[in-house]
Order: C-alpha cells, then sequence, then structure tokens
C-alpha cells in the first residue's frame, strides 16, 4: 500500500495492483498530457494533467466501492453475486487506466483520431493486452471486463461512464481548482448516494442537492473553461496544423502513443503550415475572432454545416482572398447536459433527474444559450474575413459582449 498526497482528494491510497500500474509506460505518459489541452492560454494554473485525474477517479472509485460493499438495500443484479469483490476490483482498475487511449493535448486530437483509426480514447482493449496483459494475470483481472466498465457496457462501468459518473465528478472539480474558478460540490454525500438498482445506476434522494451542485458546476464551466473562445481558437490552430501534417504524410494511427510534447516535435518536423503553427501555438499568438455568434444570430440550420467545414472555409477564404488555412471554421456540437437524464430514486420509483429537479431543468435549457460558433483568422484579415462571414452565414454586423467573452 501507498499513499499519495492530492490537491483534491487528500490522500489517495494505493494498493499493490494500482501501483504496478501506475508505474508502467502507458501511464506515466499521462504525465505528460495536459488535462486541458491549451486552456493555460487563458488560466495558466491550467496545468493539471491525465495522471493527476486518473489517481482522483480511482480514488473516487474505491469510495464508491466501499459503499457498495455496505449497501444491502440496493442490487447491481449478476455483478452483486459470487464476483461481487472481483468486480469492484475490476471498476478500480478501469478508473486508474479510463483515459490511457488518449492522445496527444486530450480532446484536441479525438476527432482526428477517431477519424483515421475507427477509435475513439474509449477503445483501449488492445492497449491493456499489449502493454498490461502480464499485470492483468498476475493478479486474475479480467482485461475485456475493465475495458467493457472504460466504455460502460456493464453495470459497474455505468460508475464510470454514464451520466453522472465518478470520471467527471473528479475532472470538473479538479479543474475547478486549476483554473481558478470557485465551485462547491459535495462528491462524498453523492456518492454515498450512488447506488446500483437493477443493474441501473442510480441516485437516492438524498443525493439531489449534491447533484444539482455537480450539474450547476459542469453549466458554469462550459463557457468560461471548456468553450471559451481563446480555447477555440488554439485547438482550431492545432487540429488544422495536425490534419496538415498528416496530408502530408505522417501516419495519424501514431498519435495515441504520443505526448504533448512529441506532438509539438513532430508538427516542428513538417515545414510550411504545421512548423508556422507549432511556433505560434509556443509564443502564443493566435487567430482573432472574426465572427463569434450564437444560435440567435445564426439560427440550429447552422449545425447542419459541421460535416462541410472545409467547404465553408474554402469559401469564405475565397470571398475574402486570403488562403484558406488561415480562416477556421468552429462549429460545436449541439449543447447538452446528459446529466439531466441521470435516474433518481423517489418513493422506490426510477425517475430522471430533470423531471425532479426545477434547477437541473432550467439548466438544461439554459444551456443553449451558451452554444458560439467561431470564425478564427490571422489580426491582418480580420476585417476581410469578417465581412465574407457575416455574408455566408447572413448575419448582420453588430458588436455586443458578454462577461465570459472579456476573460482573455
Amino acid at each position: 500500500m501507498k499513499v499519495i498526497r492530492d490537491p483534491i482528494h487528500g490522500y489517495i491510497e494505493l494498493d499493490e495492483a494500482a501501483l504496478s500500474l501506475v508505474d508502467t509506460p502507458v501511464m506515466q505518459r499521462l504525465r505528460r498530457i495536459k488535462q486541458l489541452g491549451l486552456t493555460s492560454f487563458v488560466y495558466p494554473g491550467a496545468n493539471h494533467t491525465r495522471f493527476e485525474h486518473s489517481l482522483g477517479t480511482y480514488h473516487l472509485a474505491n469510495l464508491l466501492a466501499d459503499c457498495m460493499g455496505k449497501e444491502s438495500e440496493y442490487d447491481t443484479g449478476a455483478e452483486r453475486g459470487a464476483d461481487g469483490g472481483a468486480g469492484q476490483t475490476e471498476l478500480r482498475v478501469a478508473a486508474l487506466l479510463h483515459d490511457i487511449g488518449h492522445g496527444p493535448l486530450s480532446h484536441v486530437t479525438e476527432n482526428i483520431i477517431r477519424e483515421y483509426t475507427g477509435r475513439s480514447h474509449e477503445d483501449v482493449y488492445q492497449i491493456l493486452k499489449s502493454n498490461l496483459g502480464e499485470i492483468f494475470d498476475r493478479y486474475s483481472i479480467s482485461i475485456s471486463r475493465v475495458s467493457k466498465h472504460i466504455k460502460g457496457e456493464t453495470g459497474f462501468g455505468a460508475a464510470l461512464n454514464s451520466e453522472i459518473d465518478i470520471d467527471r465528478m473528479d475532472y470538473l472539480v479538479r479543474d475547478a481548482h486549476y483554473t481558478g474558478v470557485p465551485l462547491s460540490v459535495d462528491l462524498v454525500r453523492l456518492i454515498h448516494e450512488m447506488r446500483f438498482l437493477d443493474g441501473k445506476l442510480v441516485i437516492g434522494s438524498g443525493g439531489i442537492r449534491a447533484a444539482e451542485s455537480l450539474l450547476l458546476s459542469r453549466f458554469l464551466m462550459h463557457p468560461t473553461v471548456y468553450y471559451h473562445h481563446v480555447t477555440r481558437i488554439a485547438e482550431s490552430m492545432c487540429v488544422r496544423a495536425v490534419e496538415c501534417m498528416i496530408e502530408d504524410g505522417f501516419d495519424a494511427r501514431m498519435l495515441h502513443t504520443m505526448d504533448d510534447q512529441e506532438l509539438f516535435m513532430q508538427l516542428g518536423s513538417y515545414p510550411g503550415y504545421p512548423t508556422e503553427i507549432a511556433d505560434s501555438l509556443r509564443d502564443r499568438r493566435l487567430f482573432k475572432r472574426a465572427l463569434y455568434e450564437g444560435f440567435d444570430a445564426v439560427g440550429e440550420n447552422v449545425l447542419g454545416h459541421r460535416r462541410n467545414v472545409r467547404r465553408i472555409e474554402d469559401e469564405i477564404a475565397s470571398a475574402a482572398g486570403v488562403d484558406p488555412e488561415y480562416v477556421l471554421v468552429d462549429i460545436p456540437k449541439p449543447p447538452e447536459i446528459v446529466e439531466t437524464k441521470a435516474n433518481v430514486v423517489i418513493d422506490q420509483r426510477l425517475k430522471p433527474l430533470h423531471e425532479v429537479s426545477h434547477l437541473v431543468s432550467a439548466l438544461g435549457h439554459a444551456q443553449r444559450d451558451n452554444w458560439r460558433m467561431g470564425v478564427y483568422t490571422p489580426s491582418e484579415y480580420r476585417d476581410v474575413v469578417a465581412a465574407a462571414a457575416r455574408e455566408f452565414f447572413g448575419v448582420r454586423k453588430h458588436k455586443q459582449f458578454r462577461l465570459d467573452e472579456l476573460i482573455t
């Protein structure tokens, strides 16, 4: 047993199996991958890593497993039989390893990896088998079960991958801590109210207030941290540079084995646009907003253009008379807070959280107001690109500011 001091949860205890896994190269790589990608351009303290988050998620899995061991009123179905202890061990291991499939800069490269390999960061079976098979055999842990837990395909896996899970519990509180966003979420209370009922992860009625605070935190973090315009600009620049590198011959399958620094070194080895963008990101010389609007200005039909971004960039660039590589169109996915669908037990009946909490229901609707699409370009092209983008999307020229947009 080893104890590690964590700024979020205090002391985290690692058993022998966890220690063996932590000391492997696939886990140590996570020390070199930032949890929030390029968000440190906005919040300088946001330099925490996937490694720290993995330890925190493991800690919450231990708390949940302890609570499950004491529960008698609820049952997990097949997983709380003779294999209950083994199932809880697998859940702990899955929590520790759930992010080993992430590429450099976390979610920045995720869509690229999925596009070129057909795998998401949750598809870790081959990574487990190739790199950790000996350790799994030593401790009689099922690779197949752990990989299914990580994907949320089992009863226990819902604790790690569902509407309200220990993964997002840790990253919300951890991200808020390192960005300096003042949040207050009672994770211990929420975990003590999480149970399995008929194979489903549910929240007891005593956990509704704690669940509300978690969702409120997520709602506040979206516009101020996760979708801050500076972060979106930096990520868009990086994605375009990586795509250009792939078009020049780089094997995209290598991305999931790289860390953040290796990605920048690789970009720097490709002359032209990839090197230029890598240098710009290192020095924080970012593109600017030529257009930045919500649904009220561009309409929800704009979501239909998400698969045609390159064509739109070409059209706007042509109209503005600039190189298409210097016009980046960012149309985020539809806004949604999936946590509102979490199951709550009220008088022995299951109800979705948004039906038992007016606050949660309101947050689900209000999330739409946080959505913004952007068109980004170097400062010297801003005026001509802005005019072309407004023409393309049918947006009249106006100027208004929101509080979160003033944070640079």
